[in-house]
């Protein structure tokens, strides 16, 4: 017997993972006394619109969205010369929408960036009394995710949009328990239990290390760089029109570092970005055969975090460091159950 075209394509749908894809999870404030705040998108007319994190198929970073209907408005960081930066939805016009906490009482808390550790900034509901209450997405069996604010550069304007300049994305990041600061390897894990060294590999054939860095209070999402020569340089996925993307460190003057997992045995095997997912890209390194390895950044104490690439837009083209164009940042994420 045919299935009927309408029900193969949700067959489809749900085997592929789009409808997990369109899960909504809550976000709140958590006040001193331990109770649950709505986080509310309120306009100047005093219209509330829901603010959500939306989950991906990955599960690793999450976007953070007003919702009105079927329209979802960016949430941000804003640029402000204030001690405490605002976050702010922006509708397509360039329209600004306030961010608040709501109390049962019906006070209205501003929600602040209020603190950096790296390249993650701290995002908090101001208390009646001054106090921080922390900000969580939150889903329907309930798990948690920190809401945060993510920077990929170190310039004050992260970016732009709706024609509205951000300091910074506001993102739902997976709970970490590195701490910092401190110096974490990054290896390959081979099959046979073993992990692999990565290195940077310059034009000589000299190896250089490739660390994942831990700053003190961030334990959300860790810097990956090389360490060449005494400079510390940034590690991307570039594009390629293979299917499998390089990874490679880029020099101050636009120097390019392979990067590379040794086998014991002398072989050098590559590193690439395999399979784009959403705003992510899972990194392996390419085994003699073929097959992938999972990369890790692993501390002194064991614990162990996913490496992956991680976008920030739609475009082809995420960025240039150093006059070179890339297409993903590289970055250390906690672990997620089942993950790759």
């Amino acid at each position: 017997m045919k299935l009927p075209i309408p029900l193969i394509a949700l067959i489809v749908l749900l085997f592929s993972g789009t409808l997990r894809s369109q899960e909504i999870w809550h976000v709140k404030a958590v006040d001193s006394s331990g109770q649950f705040l709505d986080v509310k998108a309120i306009d100047a007319n005093g219209r509330q619109f829901d603010v959500k994190a939306l989950q991906s198929d990955h599960g690793y970073v999450m976007e953070v969205k007003a919702l009105d209907n079927q329209n979802k408005w960016p949430v941000k960081v804003l640029i402000s010369q204030d001690r405490f930066a605002p976050v702010k939805a922006v509708k397509p016009d360039g329209t600004i929408i306030d961010i608040k906490a709501l109390t049962p009482a019906g006070q209205r808390l501003d929600v602040k960036a209020v603190g950096a550790a790296g390249n993650i900034i701290d995002i908090k509901a101001i208390g009646p009394d001054r106090s921080y209450y922390g900000i969580k997405a939150i889903s329907k069996t309930g798990q948690l995710r920190d809401i945060k604010g993510v920077k990929y550069s170190k310039a004050p304007e992260e970016g732009t949009v709706n024609n509205v300049a951000f300091h910074a994305h506001v993102k739902a990041l997976l709970p970490g328990a590195a701490q910092g600061p401190s110096i974490w390897h990054v290896k390959a894990v081979h099959p046979s239990g073993k992990l692999l060294k990565l290195k940077a590999l310059d034009k000589s054939g000299e190896l250089h290390d490739v660390k994942a860095l831990v700053d003190s209070g961030n334990s959300n999402m860790l810097d990956i760089k090389a360490f060449v020569a005494g400079n510390v340089f940034p590690v991307k996925v570039l594009k390629a029109d293979d299917k499998l993307s390089p990874v490679k460190a880029i020099g101050t003057d636009g120097t390019i570092y392979d990067i590379k997992a040794l086998m014991p045995g002398g072989a050098v095997l590559d590193v690439k970005g395999v399979q784009p997912q959403g705003n992510l890209m899972h990194i392996k390194a390419i085994g003699p055969d073929g097959n992938y390895f999972g990369v890790k950044a692993c501390s002194r104490a064991g614990q162990f975090y996913d490496v992956k690439g991680i976008k920030s837009s739609d475009a082809q083209t995420e960025g240039t460091i150093n006059g070179i164009p890339f297409y993903a940042h590289l970055k250390a994420l906690p672990q997620l159950l089942g993950g790759r």
